[in-house]
């Protein structure tokens, strides 16, 4: 009953309506390089062992703490190395990775007792790096950490929505139970079987198991707001050192045993990846062959675009899949003047999305103009889901001044824009705060770290309120490969938090929120889709945000990698399936 993987969602794979081409005349025979050969198959098959995985990115890791990180590349490289869960997505090019497939547990569970009911049974011989088993109470203790709200600031909730169910468990640190097993809904009968009890079915329950935030973690190594300085390797490999915000070393976990992992490769020896180097810096290295993958996959900058595209040696060894994430503009809903609906329209009205996407790269390498806040490889996406028309990507003047004056602000008014100060995301709030200039909205910048952008500055509502963010540039993808995995977070009122809140425009409608309870209890696809429609129709009426594209991001590989293909879960190149050639 797990929500199913409908058909919608195979279309990342060819671009989603894009109007570019991914089956591009570029590509060369099947398994060998070729522009976007990664996006429908697999680059230089091989199983060779050994080498250094080089990596690198610009901005700090949001955290290195499973239950904290909240980042997809994060996600992608920590369930990549040094994080297995219950249940994994299937490591295989197009609609087949979307699949949940079992990695700690021995299979996918079928629930019970009317859908509320999931037991697990964990597979023998599995390990943490100092050889200790990983056992039901792991689990469960990693799950039960979540709700330390005092140390977990960030990373997403819905565990604890879904198994708190009344009790208001406080999480391990305050846990009176004397071996901190104190969350009721989550059993372990014994050492490898482990029992979720929900208080209603959710269809998609089983994606939440998939997720870091879920990862085992034995509590003799807990060191709280610490762990992420040294979690503990339930993967191919361990932290042989972490200097922060600088560089990490992984190496092999000897305590691994590939006979119970059929999800990853573990090919080289050493992982190393660097921190905090400069996006310019980091298109150099790449065209020098001197590292492998910016791990960001967000794209190269504008100005390497062209040595890229132009270049037929060069863009052989490069992709441009659509990710599954939409870039929009998020309008706060109690921030003056914004709490006016007709001042977020005019904002609506004004922008000029053919501007931002220009700024992202273009159509080739930034992305299609977005319509609506579902992306097209979500379920439930509709292109002419388009209330104020945007389609064509050019603001309306008029249109903007008329919303002006209905929000009693004719000549305009003063506001902020908050953004990351990375590349491509400053270059695009710039094109934000020119179109807003033209109807006399005056938006100032204010760009702000990006390891600590979302969780803690637009994440955190009582920042936004005091720093007056009237805007705040944003960029999501999916959770998990449903309706719910993209948008809930995002829209539904109950999900508001203090520190760590995704819905940065703090929306808040009842008829929103009633009919996301009627959504995540279907588990007919094609009816769940129908009512995600819905929510997502409401959603553009309530004018709190602004999507301008639906993402493409042009990264370069380097030549010498193996097995390198894009793997739909995270609109990403699958980093543990990467092995390196001398």
């Amino acid at each position: 009953m797990a929500g199913a993987v409908t058909a919608a969602l195979a279309l990342s794979a060819c671009g989603g309506g894009s109007s570019s081409d991914n089956s591009s005349k570029d590509k060369g025979p099947k398994g060998t390089a070729g522009y976007n050969a990664a996006v429908t198959g697999v680059v230089n098959p091989s199983d060779k062992p050994g080498g250094t995985l080089k990596l690198t990115i610009h901005d700090d890791p949001d955290s290195l703490d499973p239950q904290i990180a909240y980042y997809a590349s994060e996600w992608n490289l920590m369930k990549s190395f040094y994080v297995r869960t219950l249940l994994a997505n299937d490591t295989k090019p197009g609609a087949d990775g979307l699949k949940l497939v079992p990695d700690l547990a021995t299979e996918v569970p079928t629930p019970t007792d009317g859908g509320k009911t999931y037991t697990f049974k964990l597979k023998p011989g599995v390990k943490f790096e100092d050889g200790t088993p990983i056992t039901s109470k792991d689990v469960k203790y990693g799950i039960e950490r979540i709700f330390a709200r005092e140390v977990i600031t960030a990373g997403p909730s819905y565990l604890v929505d879904l198994l708190d169910q009344g009790q208001k468990y406080p999480g391990v640190y305050k846990d009176t139970d004397p071996d901190k097993m104190g969350l009721r809904s989550v059993q372990t009968p014994d050492d490898s079987t482990i029992v979720f009890t929900l208080a209603k079915p959710f269809a998609d329950f089983l994606y939440m198991l998939q997720m870091p935030v879920s990862a085992p973690l034995p509590k003799a190594k807990d060191t709280g707001s610490r762990y992420a300085q040294h979690p503990v390797s339930s993967g191919p490999y361990k932290f042989e050192s972490y200097d922060e915000g600088k560089k990490l070393s992984l190496v092999r976990n000897d305590q691994w045993d590939p006979k119970t992992d059929p999800v990853r490769k573990a090919l080289p020896d050493r992982v190393e990846v660097v921190y905090g180097t400069a996006v310019e810096e980091i298109d150099n290295q790449l065209l020098a062959n001197e590292v492998d993958i910016d791990i960001a996959q967000t794209g190269v900058q504008p100005g390497t675009q062209p040595k890229i595209l132009l270049n037929p040696e060069t863009k052989k060894y490069a992709d441009s899949p659509v990710t599954g994430f939409i870039r929009y503009v998020a309008i706060s809903t109690k921030v003056p003047p914004f709490d006016n609906i007709h001042c977020r329209k005019a904002v609506q009205y004004a922008l000029d999305k053919t501007a931002m996407q220009t700024a992202r790269g273009g159509v080739e390498a930034g992305g299609d103009i977005a319509t609506n806040m579902l992306p097209p490889t979500i379920a439930g996406h509709d292109d002419a889901d388009d209330v104020f028309n945007t389609k064509s990507g050019k603001p309306q003047i008029d249109k903007a001044k008329e919303e002006l004056a209905a929000c009693g602000k004719p000549n305009g008014f003063d506001t902020v824009l908050a953004t990351r100060n990375t590349g491509k995301e400053l270059k695009t709030a710039e094109a934000v705060q020119q179109s807003m200039a033209a109807v006399g909205i005056n938006a100032r910048l204010d760009p702000q770290d990006a390891a600590l952008y979302f969780r803690s500055i637009i994440g955190s509502p009582g920042n936004v309120h005091s720093k007056g963010y009237g805007l705040m540039m944003a960029g999501w993808g999916a959770d998990y490969p449903t309706p719910a995995g993209f948008l809930q977070v995002l829209v539904d009122s109950r999900l508001i938090y203090d520190s760590g809140n995704n819905n940065y425009s703090e929306l808040q409608d009842p008829a929103i929120d009633a009919l996301i309870d009627q959504a995540t209890a279907e588990p007919d696809p094609q009816k769940n889709a129908g009512i995600w429609k819905q929510i997502n129709a409401k959603v553009s009426e309530s004018a709190a945000y602004m999507p301008f594209t639906y993402d493409k991001a042009l990264n370069y590989r380097n030549p010498r990698l193996t097995n390198v293909y894009i793997n739909q879960y995270y609109g990403q190149v699958d980093f543990g399936s990467l092995g390196v050639t001398s």
